[in-house]
């Protein structure tokens, strides 16, 4: 890259810093189009809709609410290309990879359209005595902070079960994706859900306290980074609030010497290079027991250096841009901190030398314990390799982070899959497969990757009062029995 264009490039990046909420192709650096903030009496005006339609909403039938959800559904199928283009545009991921988020997004729809009713029917409990149930109601108006990297599925997965269960959406989304913001709400609209039901909020960071701070809002689902749950879930507490979180994590990726090798090499180029790089539950920490580690270094480095890096419009892209200029300073400081302390640089380690936000693939080894790739996330194509000596040390390392979503473990013996499934301090342990969200499990993980669960039944009913109601069964008889005592 020429001078003039490092200094086009730079000057790029300074213009999008500058705007607190704009669409910048991550391709080219060039700002699209710029939103302003909502001012106060915006956002007073979105929570009074939300709560006017929260009351009303609450009422639907669960048979209305299954045929709007069905009716999103259908346009989410029909609009897959379109949006898919507009997701690629604001965040960079590989256009393929952007209609499937769309499509997954619908199947997750048709899901809970297919079991809420079932899931929110009062729910018999036998005592003497007594007719008990417990009843699932919604709670109100619920914050959804959502981050960029799937910027339509992100939402969905919280949306479709909330929604089903009766409650309103507020959605503030990253400040990269508004026009995905905008889209899902009218996606919402236009299939017949009432006004107020779900909402795009046009707001910065700041202002998001401000928002939890009022009483209409009961309660918020975030996703996102460790310093931002620690902000939300803060605030909510001290105002009695529910919270769901999702923060996040560095999984591990663990290939025992009974493991198909290859199979888990290929698998693991696809796990750290998903969503260029940029997923929580993206694979990031490599551990390789000492018999087969040389093997697996070799094709986990060649299946590195073959993934195309391209334009994300492009079909044959395999790895497009990082989503920002924030992003890619953030994960080339990483690297270059880690790379100080003492990792080596198998493949990649550096930015690309073209426009737009790029990063080569990478490979890291002998990364210190207290090297940022192995201790802090890194949300780009940047894996860490590490050698076990055996299965304890293998999940030593594993286990040795802060953070606790997913966990991916390799082997074809069951004694080493029992006790991997066992002693994984994970939310999530794939065996022989990479971590992947699904709409009939629940998602979330322990540790610093947050609390509470997305999707499956458990998903739905986060935000419900799970009330419970006890109609005395003997009333009838107290009057015969207080006679006889007497």
């Amino acid at each position: 890259m020429s001078v003039t264009s490092l200094a086009d490039a730079r000057r790029r990046r300074a213009a999008a810093r500058g705007a607190a909420i704009a669409t910048v192709n991550p391709a080219t650096g060039v700002t699209v189009r710029t939103f302003q903030p909502f001012a106060e009496r915006e956002i007073d005006d979105r929570l009074a809709r939300a709560q006017r339609g929260f009351v009303a909403y609450r009422r639907t039938p669960i048979a209305a609410r299954e045929r709007a959800m069905e009716r999103v559904a259908d346009q989410l199928e029909e609009d897959a290309e379109a949006l898919g283009r507009l997701i690629t545009t604001e965040m960079g991921k590989p256009l393929t990879a952007a209609v499937e988020e769309v499509r997954k997004c619908a199947r997750a729809c048709r899901y809970y359209v297919e079991h809420a009713a079932r899931w929110l029917a009062d729910e018999p409990v036998t005592t003497e005595g007594a007719e008990t149930f417990l009843r699932y109601e919604p709670l109100g108006p619920v914050l959804a902070v959502m981050p960029w990297n799937f910027p339509f599925w992100q939402v969905f997965r919280f949306a479709a079960p909330a929604l089903m269960a009766g409650n309103v959406a507020l959605l503030k989304h990253a400040s990269n994706v508004p026009e995905c913001a905008l889209a899902i709400e009218r996606l919402f609209r236009e299939a017949g859900f009432a006004d107020g039901v779900f909402q795009t909020l046009l707001v910065t960071s700041a202002q998001v306290e401000r928002i939890l701070d009022d009483d209409r809002v009961v309660a918020a689902t975030l996703t996102g980074s460790e310093r931002a749950g620690a902000a939300v879930a803060g605030h909510a507490g001290a105002k009695i609030k529910k919270t769901v979180l999702e923060l996040g994590g560095s999984d591990p990726f663990v290939v025992l010497p009974s493991a198909d090798v290859d199979r888990a090499a290929a698998t693991a180029v696809t796990a750290r290079t998903l969503n260029n790089g940029q997923s929580c539950i993206a694979a990031k920490r490599f551990i390789a027991a000492a018999p087969i580690y040389e093997r697996f270094e070799r094709r986990l480095v060649r299946g590195m250096r073959a993934v195309v890096v391209g334009d994300p419009m492009d079909s044959a892209t395999q790895v497009g841009p990082l989503a920002s200029a924030e992003a890619l300073d953030t994960v080339d400081a990483q690297v270059r901190r880690s790379i100080e302390a003492g990792a080596r640089v198998l493949e990649g380690g550096r930015r690309a030398a073209r426009d737009g936000f790029y990063y080569e693939p990478t490979v890291l080894a002998d990364v210190p314990p207290d090297a940022p790739a192995w201790r802090e996330e890194v949300f780009g194509p940047v894996a860490t390799l590490a050698r076990a000596r055996d299965v304890t040390e293998a999940l030593r390392l594993a286990n040795d982070t802060p953070f606790g979503l997913g966990a991916s473990v390799w082997t074809n013996d069951a004694d080493e899959r029992a006790r991997c499934i066992d002693e994984l301090q994970a939310g999530m342990v794939f065996v022989n497969a990479m971590v992947a969200s699904d709409p009939r499990l629940p998602f979330g993980g322990v540790k610093r990757s947050g609390y509470g669960r997305e999707l499956g039944a458990y998903g739905l009913r986060e935000f419900v009062n799970v009330k419970t109601v006890w109609v005395d069964g003997q009333h009838e008889h107290d009057g015969v029995r207080r006679q006889e005592v007497e």
